[in-house]
C-alpha cells in the first residue's frame, strides 16, 4: 500500500525526540486531526527510522491503522517484553486500556493514524524503563499542546 507523505506536510506537527531521560532513540512526531467533547481524538503519528516512541501504558481505548512504512510494537506485561510484532503499511489494531507497549518506526520510518475514546478525557501514562508512572497525558494537555504550535 503506497501513501503520498507530501499531502500531510500541511499539518501542524509536534516533535518528541529531544527527551534524553531514556536509553533508547525517541523520534516521533505528532498532528492533531480531530477531537470533540465526547473524547474522541483523531491523530497521525510519524516515527522516524529506527526510532521509538515513549514507553507508555494506554489508559483508553486505541485503534490504529499503519498507513505508511513498518512499524515494530513491543508489548510488556509486568515488565518482561511478551511480543514483538511488525505491522505493515494497511493493518489495522484495537489495543484495549491497560495494554503497555513502545513502538519504533522500520528502516523507512512509519506513518499511523490513531483513533483514541478517552471518556474521563484520560490518554496514555509515560512509563519510566522499570514500568513505574512517569506522567499521565490527558486530552486537555495534547489539545493544550496541539493549540501552541
Amino acid at each position: 500500500m503506497k501513501c503520498d507523505l507530501n499531502a500531510y506536510k500541511e499539518l501542524s506537527w509536534t516533535s518528541y525526540g529531544l527527551d534524553t531521560r531514556f536509553n533508547y532513540p525517541i523520534g516521533y512526531h505528532g498532528a492533531l486531526l480531530s477531537h470533540d467533547e465526547y473524547g474522541h481524538l483523531d491523530l497521525l503519528y510519524r516515527w522516524d527510522p529506527g526510532k521509538y516512541c515513549h514507553f507508555h501504558r494506554h489508559l483508553c481505548d486505541v485503534r490504529s491503522t499503519v498507513i505508511a512504512g513498518q512499524l515494530e510494537v513491543v508489548t510488556f506485561e509486568e515488565g518482561i517484553e511478551v511480543s514483538s510484532v511488525i505491522r505493515e503499511a494497511g493493518s489495522f489494531s484495537n489495543m484495549p486500556a491497560g495494554d503497555v507497549h513502545m513502538e519504533r518506526g522500520g528502516p523507512d520510518g512509519a506513518t499511523v493514524l490513531f483513533h483514541l475514546f478517552a471518556p474521563d478525557g484520560r490518554l496514555t501514562e509515560l512509563l519510566a524503563e522499570d514500568g513505574t508512572a512517569l506522567k499521565t497525558l490527558t486530552t486537555d494537555q495534547v489539545l493544550a499542546q496541539f493549540r501552541a504550535y
